[in-house]
């Protein structure tokens, strides 16, 4: 790097030989966040620690689940708060957490200010730990490992090319850091994507892991194609589970990650598969724990009497984070409101950002997150980025557009009389939606009734239940998430498997939306209320979801409608879709 200039992440400058960074502490998130929540597994098990972040990244990948973070907010963004180390540590102490954590952008983006915070967290007797991509020069890695606690790194894939697409020469410094931290008793978790028809590269990255040691956690985050990836990358559940099983041959603890419903989220016993520890989905990348079986501080299987690599103490209480806070649910929040946007002609990163920092301030996002839930608040919330963006007009004929439809649905509704149980999932069977999110508002204007209320679930987005409460409801109608949807014949499958014998499935019911998120995130939610309405009243209401959804696209995103170029994405209606560097 030449005197004077900065690298390609634009984090650092070379001043004088020296790299120095170029905006030290200063922070995009500071919350409270639970272990698993980061994610990680067996250090800790259910502890509050404080998350810090910042923004940028030294990698540049393509489908950047965090890109918002990562790449959207600039540097000078007035969301971003300046904080000393001793301010950091202060608020950990405040809210009562027994460590510090730096996640969601990786911290090698400012690594002097995570240096600073660990060193001053330690001194205090904090924990300090990461998630990074672990791509440590020798030196970097050699300060930071005296202050580090634990880590979870990300790994791209076992071949320079992998990580030439991410902006890096190649993937050995990786797994040099994994065992040097491993080796220096830091405890580590690996992490990695399964993307569609990629079942050899985590294979082989769990016998790489193995090599190091088999007790290393490992956690397969099911690939979500957001940003500009294909949809066509995106496996199903069932095929993610299929290659955690595998890998678990080779591992002692694997996990499943953005597979809401599974069974490959909680801890079994290697020695005799007991249930050790149960889990549920929370949000990307994310999980909550529900259930452990071992006190706070039994490290034992209590069946066969397995010493189980489980480091520190399981908490005894629990701590649930607020709307949008903590870990990767802040970004689809970012998300939404880059959406919203969107469908109202704004595509400039600057007004974007001013909508962005006006939302992240006096609670924003708790008032963001009760705004999605209903069309009269998020109307408001559309007239509020309207005046924000000088938008007004198209804000008012996005709301305008909106209004009609739900006002025709809601009218010809409330006509009926008999009203059909309706269950929403996500992904399987037994994951049910919170009763209080949008997506059964969406069924109950249609004409419908939501059995997700009865069942009282909590988290985020909802949580498992068992098949004795689902059968007891009998729904006739069951729709899955457009967020994280299934092949139709897995559904019925998992069902057949599972002893779900309500009416939904003997009728054959079961409805996937034909555009992914059409239910949530975005405006494009209209297009879900039509297909609603529509299978739950089909002698009532008759829409081509296709057709709309090109008059939509057309005319609030000057787009053409082209169903392979979405993806999983509430901000961006195409994988093609680019943000303006300026307005």
């Amino acid at each position: 790097m030449p005197e004077g200039r900065t690298g390609a992440c634009g984090r650092y400058i070379n001043d004088k030989g020296t790299l120095t960074e170029r905006y030290p502490d200063t922070y995009l998130v500071v919350c409270p966040i639970s272990a698993e929540t980061m994610p990680v597994m067996h250090f800790h098990p259910g502890a509050k620690f404080l998350q810090i972040s910042t923004t940028g990244c030294n990698f540049n990948c393509s489908g950047c689940v965090a890109s918002v973070v990562a790449k959207e907010i600039g540097t000078d963004s007035k969301a971003l708060k300046r904080l000393t180390p001793q301010q950091v540590i202060g608020k950990a102490l405040d809210e009562e957490c027994i460590g510090i954590v730096f996640l969601m952008n990786d911290p090698l983006a400012s690594f002097h200010t995570f240096l600073a915070v660990a060193r001053t967290a330690k001194a205090q007797g904090l924990l300090v730990g990461c998630s990074s991509n672990g791509y440590f020069t020798q030196d970097s890695a050699d300060a930071l490992s005296p202050y580090l606690d634990f880590i979870n790194v990300g790994i791209k894939g076992l071949s320079d090319a992998d990580y030439k697409c991410c902006g890096a020469p190649g993937y050995a410094p990786v797994l040099r850091n994994i065992r040097d931290f491993h080796e220096a008793g830091i405890h580590v978790e690996a992490a990695c994507m399964h993307k569609k028809g990629e079942d050899d590269v985590v294979m082989a990255i769990a016998a790489t892991i193995a090599d190091i040691a088999d007790d290393i956690p490992l956690q397969i985050m099911r690939f979500i194609p957001v940003d500009d990836a294909d949809i066509g990358s995106e496996p199903s559940v069932r095929e993610s589970e299929q290659i955690q099983r595998m890998a678990s041959k080779r591992l002692k603890y694997v996990y499943l990650f953005n597979a809401p419903g599974t069974d490959c989220i909680n801890t079994y016993c290697p020695e005799c598969g007991q249930l050790i520890v149960e889990r549920d989905f929370y949000g990307p990348m994310g999980s909550k724990l529900r259930r452990s079986l071992l006190s706070a501080d039994e490290r034992h299987c209590p069946q066969c009497g397995y010493a189980l690599e489980i480091k520190g103490a399981i908490a005894t209480g629990r701590y649930d984070e607020n709307d949008f806070e903590g870990g990767y649910p802040f970004t689809r929040a970012l998300e939404i409101i880059e959406g919203t946007l969107a469908a109202i002609g704004v595509k400039d990163q600057g007004s974007i950002a001013r909508c962005w920092e006006h939302s992240l301030q006096e609670n924003g996002l708790q008032k963001l997150h009760g705004s999605i839930q209903g069309f009269e608040r998020y109307a408001d919330s559309i007239r509020r980025f309207g005046a924000l963006t000088g938008k007004e007009s198209e804000a008012a004929r996005l709301i305008s557009y909106m209004d009609e439809r739900v006002q025709a649905i809601g009218t010809q509704a409330a006509r009926i009389e008999t009203r059909p149980r309706v269950y929403y999932a996500m992904s399987t069977p037994l994951f049910a939606l919170e009763y209080e999110r949008l997506e059964n508002g969406l069924v109950e204007l249609a004409g419908g009734a939501s059995i997700n209320k009865a069942l009282a679930t909590t988290g985020r987005p909802g949580m498992k239940v068992t098949p004795d409460a689902l059968n007891a409801l009998d729904p006739e109608v069951i729709f899955i998430s457009a967020f994280m949807q299934a092949p139709l014949e897995d559904f019925y499958a998992d069902c057949d498997e599972l002893g779900i014998r309500v009416e939904a499935v003997r009728n054959k019911r079961i409805y996937n939306h034909p555009i992914p998120c059409i239910d949530f995130g975005s405006p494009r939610w209209i297009l879900g209320l039509m297909h609603i309405a529509q299978c739950l009243h089909p002698d009532r209401f008759s829409f081509d979801i296709e057709a709309e959804a090109k008059v939509f696209y057309r005319e609030f995103y000057g787009l053409e409608f082209r169903l392979e170029d979405v993806n999983r994405s509430f901000a961006k209606p195409s994988k093609r879709w680019r943000i303006l560097e300026s307005g």
